[in-house]
């Protein structure tokens, strides 16, 4: 056990895999999520932010991102000077930034994370790039745990504009994919293009094509939020986004149809 208390707010599959996982590397975990139970007696499961706050060295902020301003702002107001809050949640710059100044108004140290994986391939030791004022203290608490974590910058925002320039690649490419099997499937030729595509993509590809696929129809709300926001980011710095508007296109068409 180590000396670090970690609070870990929002408990879905990110969240509890990062609350496992770190209770299990030596860390005292906390959690928060008035819609799951957990149910895990590695985690000390909370009910409100006023039980959860006290005393923590890092809350990490797993809640999505339209509800991630909003949960920022109730724990910000209850957490001890000097403590992290951590928002590993994919959201636009100016967000992270927003959250940000509301942390310093509160003498809380913020720390804008961008998560560069699906966690459940890799849990709690998924690479992250935290920037902003809380990220070095970030990295002193978690990095002795297991985590892989590297500082991208002073200013928050900039993880998450790291995070969404990878978005527009990642997400293109599962668009990409997308419509490859679909307009394939149409000719009876789903198997020979999924091969090629796995061929070319590498030693791993079949797999990669597969999560690619399985992973935007799963999270097909959160994924599009995700390219809005890239999308929106390209657009504020006056780039040419004609894939991500046609990414934005395929992901739209399948929220509709599901």
């Amino acid at each position: 056990m180590t000396d670090v208390t970690i609070g870990v707010v929002g408990l879905g599959e990110a969240g509890a895999l990062y609350a496992t996982g770190l209770a299990d590397a030596g860390a005292r975990v906390r959690g928060y999520d008035p819609f799951r139970e957990l149910g895990d007696p590695r985690v000390e499961q909370m009910a409100t932010p006023e039980d959860l706050a006290p005393d923590v060295d890092v809350v990490l902020s797993l809640v999505g991102g339209r509800a991630a301003v909003a949960v920022a702002h109730d724990f910000l107001t209850v957490m001890p000077n000097g403590a992290v809050f951590a928002d590993l949640n994919t959201v636009a710059p100016d967000v992270k930034s927003q959250i940000a100044d509301e942390a310093a108004s509160h003498g809380a140290l913020m720390a804008d994370v961008a998560v560069l994986a699906p966690v459940p391939r890799a849990g709690f030791k998924t690479p992250l790039l935290a920037s902003g004022a809380g990220a070095e203290t970030l990295v002193d608490l978690l990095a002795p745990l297991g985590v892989p974590i590297t500082v991208s910058g002073a200013v928050a925002g900039d993880a998450a504009r790291l995070k969404l320039l990878r978005s527009v690649f990642m997400k293109g490419l599962a668009a990409l994919v997308i419509e490859s099997v679909s307009a394939a499937r149409s000719a009876g030729a789903e198997e020979w293009i999924t091969e090629q595509m796995s061929a070319e993509l590498g030693p791993d590809g079949r797999q990669l094509v597969d999560r690619l696929i399985t992973g935007t129809y799963e999270h097909i709300e959160r994924r599009t939020h995700e390219v809005e926001d890239a999308l929106h980011m390209l657009e504020a710095s006056d780039q040419h986004a004609d894939m991500t508007r046609a990414t934005l296109a395929w992901f739209e068409r399948i929220r509709t149809e599901r």
